[in-house]
């Protein structure tokens, strides 16, 4: 699909985005085996979170859909039945990896599959843990999906990710709950933790702490309480916006939207460039959430490390499109996960980039962008990648002339009404 961007015009935003894809996923799939009914509201519409809900209908769990609001019956980790078909996680590798750890401990055994974009991202990093817990996993011989899941008796486990991922931590953490004994994930860079936050409003018994070796979450079975939750605005789709007002110089307030610090590292990259931006949380727990403004003004480069990519790694594409209009090189390192998402997202911004008419270099685990530079009329391939796509879509408001984004209905994946959103930028 071929979509038209054109240039945009300064104008005061108000500004809501749809819930919090990350949050939405957990509380589903927790809510799943809880015992008694949750209610989610603000439950993201995205394809990836509808994914998700495909696969526990299969599993046997009862919920009701009602607008933005989720109401899943939870009967408890034994309520899950074995899948009388394949689970397809779509487009979602949430959705793949999470399922992978919730049906380590179940004592049957389950097929997982997806879009062949899915196929070709890497399962052995959650399969490796989860086998060394007692569950069976079957992948690929090039260690992708599909794969086969056969649960069994779990042991705790001390666990160290060799890379930074919240989705094999999440994993991990699924089974511990099903293990005997503690099962404890150290993390020597810090991950979103969304997981941890809802365990812990539901009662499970969980605990975090600082260790020699880094942050240590340590879990062991038990019950789950039921949810009442309002999941708040998708910081990662209130990015695209940040990202857009900068480029265009609108002034902004996104409201209601999740403000954890794990993932707050883009914006705290770009406080660094010289954008101006407040954070008014008004809830802590179990997210903290508020408002967000954002006040345009001339942004010089930067450079991000290895640390700092676990808390921005969705929105590095948006980092790019930015570097672009600053002055001086900005360079990104330590970031080669990009080239394991939707897409090899490097190559893919390099070169929608350079369609665009920017300074850009690949670098193998990151890129290099000189800028100030100015954008020109180009046709962007979003690699059927969302991130991707939502990132040429912020080149295309700045851009003096017609952008055409090859791919941007891929942005259902994670926003809904992106377009729409980013007409009060024309």
């Amino acid at each position: 699909m071929k979509q038209r961007i054109p240039r945009a015009a300064r104008a005061p935003l108000c500004i809501r985005v749809p819930g919090d894809k990350s949050i939405s996923h957990r509380a589903a799939i927790l809510g799943a085996v809880a015992n008694g009914l949750s209610r989610i509201s603000g439950f993201s519409a995205a394809g990836d979170c509808r994914a998700t809900l495909e696969v526990l209908t299969i599993l046997g769990v009862s919920f009701s859909v009602e607008g933005d609001v989720l109401r899943i019956k939870g009967e408890g980790m034994e309520a899950l039945a074995a899948p009388g078909t394949i689970l397809d996680c779509s487009r979602s590798g949430t959705t793949m990896r999470l399922a992978a750890g919730l049906l380590a401990g179940r004592p049957f055994e389950s097929h997982l599959t997806g879009h062949p974009q899915l196929l070709q991202r890497p399962m052995r990093r959650v399969a490796e843990p989860l086998r060394s817990m007692g569950a069976a996993l079957h992948l690929t011989p090039e260690d992708t999906a599909p794969f086969t899941v056969r649960g069994g008796d779990l042991k705790g486990i001390s666990y160290e990710p060799p890379i930074a991922s919240a989705q094999v931590k999440s994993a991990v953490l699924l089974a511990g709950l099903q293990a005997g004994g503690i099962t404890k994930v150290i993390e020597r860079i810090t991950t979103r933790d969304h997981t941890e936050r809802l365990l812990r409003a539901m009662g499970a018994p969980i605990n975090t702490a600082i260790g020699s070796g880094g942050i240590e979450t340590s879990v062991r079975a038990g019950d789950l309480g039921p949810l009442d939750l309002t999941v708040p605005g998708d910081l990662s789709s209130a990015s695209v916006l940040v990202a857009a007002a900068l480029a265009t110089g609108t002034d902004l307030r996104i409201q209601d939207v999740g403000l954890n610090a794990t993932r707050c590292g883009f914006l705290r990259v770009l406080q660094r460039m010289g954008a101006e931006l407040e954070l008014h949380v008004q809830t802590e727990l179990p997210e903290p959430q508020g408002d967000l403004v954002v006040r345009p003004g001339p942004l010089t480069a930067t450079e991000v490390v290895a640390e700092e990519i676990p808390s921005l790694i969705d929105e590095l594409p948006l980092l790019g499109v930015l570097a672009t209009q600053a002055e001086g090189t900005t360079k990104v390192s330590g970031a080669a996960e990009l080239r394991a998402k939707e897409s090899d997202r490097i190559a893919g911004l390099v070169d929608g980039l350079c369609a665009l008419g920017g300074e850009v270099q690949q670098l193998p685990d990151g890129f290099v962008v000189r800028g100030p530079t100015r954008l020109g009329s180009a046709v962007c391939d979003a690699r059927e990648d969302h991130r991707l796509a939502m990132a040429f879509s912020v080149g295309g408001l700045v851009a003096e002339g017609t952008v055409r984004v090859v791919g941007l209905d891929y942005v259902d994946d994670s926003f809904p009404g992106l377009v729409a959103s980013l007409a009060g930028f024309r």
